[in-house]
């Protein structure tokens, strides 16, 4: 019961947001609650607890009304969330728990929460729209922001749209190499590439897919007139320097061309790049580049392999004195996010390329659901920084530092990932250190962008969380605070 109260207690502190909303069980509320269910699982997941009322009418425990103000409703709800979402969310994934407390008017009671994971999919309510969660409530979403959001959840992938582009510009030396590795070398280029799924018919007539024309095509950012090329600015110091004269060591390079070509010839630029001796840091020490080769040779691969195509921008990839940067057009597939990409299971956006470039004679990828799992544990091996990811507007960037990690950094790392925030004092208790050197740790990691800090609460009450991050802070705390106790699938 002491860490039910402890819960509750912080529920009844919360106030609506992207990721929460409580809602008495009135008449009136199936409707809006399935609204919400299904804004939390096309947005970034979220927790709805009934039987409790809105922050603006009620404080602290006086917001506990239960749940037996209207039982039937709730039933109904649970019935509805099975049978009126299209396509279904999994019965396993939306979690029912059952809180007892004391209710606002001293007697004991239920309160139900509902946890609703970020899903794959895009769903919508049965003849009542498909609709997304906002800062405060839900908004049902217009035609055009379902095909957005399909799209960035790899629903759908540009990769599969058909061009009217001539097979003959597809027929290159990549296309021979690859039909050769594959010993499919009989019948014309348009007949063997609608054979493996790289071309279908459009009004009788069969057309290459996108796919196709990136993987084989001597310069696919030409015939697409898109911007599907690798490029590279090499930076002095540690960050960009806007104005007159640009910090960069010289000129960006533009690496296109097919694919594979993109991958290995962006590879062997950077690592030209980084091997060219001593770096001297803006400190005034020299540094040398420490990455694991194949880390990079990773990053690379996943931000060409699994970009959005739909998004008209090149992937970048910035190197500096302390890190490199790759930043990957498109947010991440499916349900992964910044905090599960560690040890998600992998999610293809662009299943077509995928296949392809894994059977060239020399593949880039194995396509064995491994290489995010390798660039961490080498990475360690090599007593760096893991792989770090931040999540901005529409991309997604990975940032490899080479700086030596401490070992605090793991137990800081687990801890924002267990309650979404971490403070001074907070690291000062995990560490063991004072308040200055908890300071200044925390002052380098925002300055390595790995944490950003929030002083909507003032300075002396900061919190950091991971930059970038895409979960709720409170949400992840009450989620941590669950896991002792027995969650069940909505029955």
């Amino acid at each position: 019961m002491g860490n039910n109260q402890s819960i509750i207690e912080r529920l009844v502190s919360w106030d609506e947001s992207i990721s929460f909303e409580a809602k008495r069980v009135s008449g009136k509320m199936v409707r809006k609650a399935l609204e919400t269910i299904v804004a939390f699982a096309n947005t970034k997941g979220g927790i709805l607890v009934l039987g409790m009322e809105d922050y603006s009418k009620a404080k602290g425990t006086d917001r506990l009304i239960g749940i037996q103000e209207n039982a039937e409703a709730v039933d109904e709800l649970q019935q509805k969330i099975q049978h009126k979402i299209i396509p279904p969310i999994p019965i396993d994934d939306v979690l029912w728990k059952k809180l007892n407390c004391i209710l606002h008017d001293g007697n004991s009671g239920e309160i139900v929460i509902i946890s609703v994971p970020m899903s794959p999919k895009v769903h919508s309510i049965v003849e009542d729209g498909t609709w997304k969660r906002l800062e405060k409530g839900n908004r049902e979403m217009t035609a055009a922001e379902i095909n957005e959001l399909c799209f960035s959840r790899g629903v759908i992938s540009a990769e599969s749209e058909l061009v009217d582009v001539p097979f003959e510009l597809l027929n290159t030396d990549s296309w021979r190499s690859y039909c050769e590795n594959r010993g499919i070398n009989s019948g014309d280029i348009k007949d063997r590439m609608f054979r493996i799924g790289l071309a279908r018919k459009k009004d009788n007539l069969i057309l290459p897919t996108k796919a196709a024309v990136l993987c084989f095509a001597e310069d696919p950012s030409g015939i697409l007139s898109s911007k599907d090329s690798v490029r590279v600015f090499h930076y002095a110091g540690t960050r960009i320097e806007h104005g007159a004269v640009p910090n960069l060591l010289k000129k960006p390079k533009t690496i296109s061309g097919p694919l594979i070509k993109q991958i290995t010839n962006a590879y062997e630029y950077v690592i030209n790049e980084i091997a060219k001796g001593l770096t001297i840091a803006t400190s005034g020490f020299e540094t040398v580049h420490r990455y694991p080769t194949r880390v990079i040779r990773e990053a690379i691969t996943n931000a060409v392999i699994h970009r959005d195509y739909h998004i008209t921008r090149d992937v970048h990839i910035r190197i500096f004195d302390n890190r490199i940067e790759v930043e990957s057009p498109g947010l991440f597939p499916g349900n992964i996010t910044t905090e599960t990409i560690a040890y998600a299971g992998s999610f293809s956006r662009n299943p077509l390329i995928v296949n392809c470039l894994r059977e060239f004679p020399e593949p880039p990828n194995i396509d064995a659901g491994e290489g995010v799992r390798m660039m961490f544990a080498a990475m360690q091996a090599q007593g760096l920084y893991p792989p770090f990811y931040s999540s901005r507007r529409d991309s997604v960037v990975i940032f490899l530092l080479n700086e030596e990690r401490p070992p605090v950094w793991e137990q800081v790392s687990e801890w924002i990932n267990r309650n979404g925030f971490i403070t001074n004092g907070q690291l000062c208790r995990i560490a063991t250190v004072d308040t200055l050197k908890a300071s200044k740790m925390l002052r380098k990691w925002v300055e390595l962008e790995m944490l950003e800090v929030d002083m909507s609460k003032g300075k002396k009450n900061a919190r950091y969380r991971k930059a970038g991050s895409e979960a709720d802070g409170n949400v992840i705390g009450l989620l941590s605070g669950l896991s002792d106790n027995k969650k069940s699938p909505l029955l």
